[in-house]
């Protein structure tokens, strides 16, 4: 027994010292805060273990993991999250800075492994230089105001009025039908595709890839990674055969993909390969998929939860109605005077945050506030801080749409709700236009209650885990 006992003693002795060399290991390895040639320090922080680092706390603690060092560190601090050795900032005007400094700071896109795989070498958020400028040329044409206002407001308000068409006298999952929404409204501008088996197959590996792009990148089956990886792969091979079919049958179609395989042949800018489209495609389904349904469920849920708001959003669409037919769409101009819902959709982006930072990654030894940040380090620009900064956002825990009326909060230079400076997200008035629409169909048609107990997660990524379940009335 006492043999025994002794061997327990040694054997968790052994592991701490272990842990404990391992700990101060990947410390050194990093300069332990201090550069080897001796130029600059690094910010404070720790680095966690070898190539995981601390992303198991990261991923597990969310935002309490950024708090808890920011009380240690301050607003500036190092770890090591996504197989990265990162530096976290916090301070509003260093991440002002560092979003506008772009690559002649030394600062391009750095984006976790796991999503530059998944999303593909030419995913506009990662690519930089001449092709980041063709990528973002090409994406602008397609949501430019012309045809917002032209060709995609008109399919956006179809598709909205039949996708809202009979939901009353049942019981609605919000987080379902709005994810379904922003896919099917998606799949329809870019390639005409409506609801059916492509565009099930397609959503099936969607909902792989995303969860693939938030884990680490360890291609093992099981994992995330992998399965993520193997959704790209479907895809990829999907919208090949659409491409294929698009070519071989030589009509015109007006949609974004017809856009982008005629883009060029005028000369007036390079034309894409098809690889480039893929990943365009792959990047405007990913990021408008997540954006938009997330951020019209959530609107749903604030409006719920303060009568008042959905009072006088409600009155804003019903004046909209004034002197149109049942049947008529709203038009650009409605869209355009829609005051109070943009506030609603800016006030439930910041309030449920649902993008918590940007990341760049450092192609040049970067100073920050006297540190010195290495080249090849990742810096996370973490915005959530900045959504609940009581100085910004007085009262910063509350839903106030009203906060967005009464100064053009849009203007002030730490509002990055949708980036900033060149990489300002190029589809922000289309998603806009799109929840908007949403919300005119859905509050002019229906009154809701929450039907049951709804959990809202705010972390990794903002979503209901059970559903989030609303009983709809006419209105």
């Amino acid at each position: 027994m006492a043999l025994l006992l002794l061997v327990l003693v040694g054997v968790v002795v052994g592991v701490v010292l272990a842990s404990s060399l391992l700990l101060r290991w990947n410390e050194v390895r990093y300069g332990n805060g201090r550069r080897k040639d001796g130029d600059g320090c690094l910010p404070p922080g720790t680095m966690g273990w070898p190539l995981f680092g601390e992303t198991t706390e990261f991923l597990k603690q969310g935002p309490s993991f950024m708090k808890q060092r920011r009380l240690r560190y301050g607003r500036l601090f190092r770890t090591h999250i996504l197989g990265c050795p990162t530096v976290v900032c916090m301070d509003p005007e260093l991440n002002r800075r560092m979003l506008l400094q772009g690559e002649a700071g030394g600062l391009v896109p750095g984006y976790p492994q796991s999503m530059l795989d998944i999303l593909g070498r030419n995913n506009i958020a990662a690519v930089h230089g001449p092709l980041h400028r063709v990528m973002r040329g090409a994406m602008l044409g397609l949501v430019r105001p012309a045809a917002l206002r032209t060709s995609l407001l008109p399919k956006i308000d179809a598709f909205m009025r039949d996708h809202l068409h009979g939901w009353a006298g049942s019981v609605v999952d919000v987080q379902a039908k709005t994810k379904e929404m922003a896919l099917l409204s998606a799949l329809r501008q870019i390639a005409g595709i409506t609801a059916g088996p492509l565009s099930d197959a397609l959503k099936t590996e969607l909902c792989s890839l995303v969860l693939g792009t938030i884990s680490l990148p360890i291609n093992l089956p099981g994992t995330s990674y992998y399965q993520g990886f193997q959704a790209r792969t479907k895809l990829v091979s999907m919208l090949e055969q659409m491409i294929a079919e698009r070519r071989s049958s030589g009509d015109a179609q007006d949609d974004m993909l017809d856009a982008l395989l005629r883009s060029g042949d005028d000369g007036t800018r390079e034309k894409l390969t098809d690889e480039q489209i893929i990943d365009l495609l792959i990047a405007l389904i990913y990021s408008g998929y997540e954006t938009m349904s997330t951020t019209s469920m959530m609107a749903v849920k604030y409006l719920s939860d303060h009568p008042r708001a959905l009072d006088e959003l409600r009155r804003e669409h019903l004046d909209i109605r004034k002197g149109k037919s049942p049947e008529e769409a709203i038009s650009y101009e409605d869209f355009k005077s829609m005051a109070f819902t943009r506030a609603v959709i800016s006030e439930t982006l910041r309030l449920a945050t649902v993008v918590n930072g940007l990341l760049r990654k450092t192609t040049q030894d970067v100073e920050m506030n006297g540190y010195v940040i290495p080249k090849g380090w990742r810096i996370y620009v973490y915005t959530r801080e900045i959504n609940y900064d009581p100085f910004m956002y007085p009262d910063p825990m509350t839903f106030n749409p009203w906060r967005w009326l009464e100064k053009n909060m849009e203007s002030h230079p730490h509002f990055m709700l949708f980036g900033g400076g060149g990489r300002m997200c190029p589809g922000k008035e289309v998603g806009t236009a799109e929840i908007a629409t949403f919300l005119h169909y859905f509050v002019t048609r229906y009154r809701w209650q929450e039907e049951g107990k709804n959990t809202i997660l705010k972390f990794p990524r903002v979503e209901a885990p059970n559903g989030l379940h609303i009983r709809v009335q006419d209105y």
